[in-house]
């Protein structure tokens, strides 16, 4: 029963501070533009360059 005293209360702040971190990045911007990130390797140019070794 003591470790259920100390592990809840810790528990706890570990949820609020993984709370605080994604409200955070919701509005910082973090969500904004999800699919350019996802879609540049495929608008990469493969073809070798001349010159190029």
């Amino acid at each position: 029963m003591d470790a259920l005293f100390l592990l809840l209360p810790i528990s706890l702040l570990f949820v609020l501070g993984i709370g605080v971190a994604f409200w955070w990045a919701i509005f910082a911007g973090q969500f904004d533009d999800t699919r350019d990130a996802a879609t540049a390797i495929l608008d990469d140019d493969d073809q070798a360059h001349p010159g190029a070794t």
